[in-house]
């Protein structure tokens, strides 16, 4: 009989590497492979002023009933999103986000005009970022709408930023706030338990409508996601590279891991300097939850990770929107958070886990 592996067992980050791990380059322009948020590709070509340029290459893909519920989610802030979550990456890499391909399958009850209003969302978060759709794809789908993007983007050799180059005693950092796209998640969950039960109840009655007044900063955060390349321009006025960095989309703990396990360091953060909105503690503790927890877990923040130097602390320090968590360790410190008592507790990754 042969032996059969659940992929349970590995969990996503476990599987991408027990499936890549012997995967070794053929081509010498293939400067980066699996492991980082882009593939990096030497293209051969100089500029005066940068050196060598690469092209930054990543992809991604959403299936609805795993990634997305079009119960409550717009057409137009899926086709956003989609585009928006793939420009992150290349940011995530210090680069620029140039051009974009979207391949679609599509079932049956999907009409022209909903697809109109997808590509709406695509082109927006295109037009804001300056990337261009070059191409793709469609097919038919039995199984309901599969997206899939393509992002493409450059940067000169010597700018493009790893998971890998986090040093003992560098800072670690992070833009905006955290958690409160995973509070808009559970608003939106809840609002259409609610929204099926009443209508069971009422069978043709008045359809329930959902009751999300003062909650739209979570909602935003949710649907609709901004890429921060904001923060590399910021940072490029102050003269500071990061270290390394990756972008938030399983979790901070998750993306920390990630960090750590590259550069092959530990970490320290502190509760008290995790940077939670208000709303989303409020809101927490509604669903009986903790912020801190939603901050480190609840992921889809597409905010900014990234690690600097300890010299660059008057600097970066001073750069609003940006806020020191912590700082990379010895690899045998492993990865911990340290509470307001002073107590540590190991960082676990809790992203996308294989039913």
């Amino acid at each position: 009989m042969s032996k059969r592996t659940e992929i349970s067992t590995l969990g996503e980050f476990g599987l991408i590497r027990h499936l890549t791990n012997d995967i070794k380059p053929q081509q010498p322009s293939t400067s980066k492979g699996v492991g980082d948020d882009c593939a990096v590709i030497e293209l051969g070509v100089k500029s005066k002023e940068k050196g060598e340029n690469c092209m930054l290459l990543t992809t991604d893909l959403l299936l609805e009933g795993i990634h997305f519920d079009l119960t409550y989610v717009p057409l137009k802030h899926l086709g956003y999103k989609a585009a928006m979550v793939n420009i992150s990456d290349i940011y995530a890499m210090n680069g620029q986000p140039t051009q974009l391909t979207v391949s679609l399958g599509i079932s049956k009850r999907f009409c022209v005009e909903d697809l109109e209003q997808l590509y709406e969302g695509i082109k927006l978060a295109c037009q804001r970022h300056g990337v261009d759709i070059v191409g793709g794809d469609t097919s038919s789908s039995l199984t309901g709408l599969a997206i899939s993007i393509t992002c493409i983007g450059q940067a000169a050799k010597d700018d493009i930023v790893y998971r890998s180059g986090a040093k003992d005693t560098d800072l670690i950092c992070v833009s905006g706030d955290l958690g409160a796209a995973y509070m808009g998640l559970q608003l939106l969950e809840r609002e259409k338990a609610v929204f099926n039960q009443q209508n069971n109840e009422q069978q043709g009655a008045a359809e329930a409508q959902p009751d999300f007044q003062g909650k739209e900063y979570l909602l935003e955060r949710q649907l609709k996601p901004e890429a921060r390349g904001d923060i590399l321009q910021k940072l490029r006025e102050a003269d500071i590279k990061p270290t390394s960095m990756i972008d938030i989309s399983d979790g901070l703990s998750s993306e920390l891991l990630h960090i750590c396990h590259e550069s092959h360091c530990g970490c320290s953060i502190y509760e008290e300097r995790l940077p939670i909105d208000y709303q989303t503690s409020i809101q927490a503790e509604q669903f009986d939850l903790s912020p801190v927890t939603c901050a480190l877990n609840g992921g889809e923040d597409y905010e900014l990770l990234f690690t600097v130097a300890l010299k660059d602390y008057e600097r970066i320090a001073q750069i609003e929107g940006i806020h020191i968590i912590g700082r990379i360790e010895k690899e045998e410190i492993g990865a911990q958070l340290i509470t307001r008592d002073g107590a540590e507790f190991p960082l676990q990754a809790q992203g996308w886990q294989h039913a």
